[in-house]
């Protein structure tokens, strides 16, 4: 699997993971972390435009996977409840991973790629979403406390540093 910048052509074949994930989200016992559409295609258009949506593609060129990544500060962090940072350092930011359920450890190996880019990440995913959870926590981040997302809803904060 190869992780690549996705582009605006990638852009009809990127929002079929984004369902299947709603999906089974929804069939896991989140059904209310990604609503109303969420993430709409505006906002998928502009992370590819910022150059922060990236691909991951099997060895049959099919895009199997989607995440963004950015190393700007996210301002939905500058107030955490509950707790703190690691550190107040630089940061990646890893956010929306999707896949088509093809690939096991998907999750995985997209923290992994991010990592070796920036040795410091925060994350963050709502209390129902049980799965990244324990993905967080097998790849390393420590829990940290609370944040509130742009709809003013809660999500626990993660990092992972060096």
């Amino acid at each position: 699997m190869i992780i690549r910048r996705s582009n605006i052509e990638d852009l009809e074949l990127i929002l079929p993971l984004f369902e299947y994930a709603r999906t089974f989200m929804t069939s896991t016992g989140n059904a209310n972390q990604w609503i109303n559409g969420y993430p709409q295609k505006e906002l998928i258009i502009e992370d590819i435009n910022k150059g922060d949506s990236y691909v991951c593609v099997n060895e049959n060129n099919e895009l199997v996977g989607v995440f963004c990544f950015s190393q700007e500060p996210d301002p939905n962090y500058i107030v955490i409840e509950n707790g703190e940072w690691l550190d107040n350092k630089p940061y990646g930011v890893i956010h929306r991973i999707a896949s088509n359920g093809k690939i096991k450890g998907l999750a995985d190996k997209c923290i992994s790629w991010c990592f070796k880019r920036c040795p410091n990440l925060r994350v963050d995913t709502h209390e129902d979403n049980f799965i990244m959870q324990k993905i967080f926590q097998r790849n390393g981040f420590h829990k940290c406390g609370t944040i509130y997302v742009q709809n003013g809803t809660p999500r626990i904060a993660y990092q992972k540093n060096k």
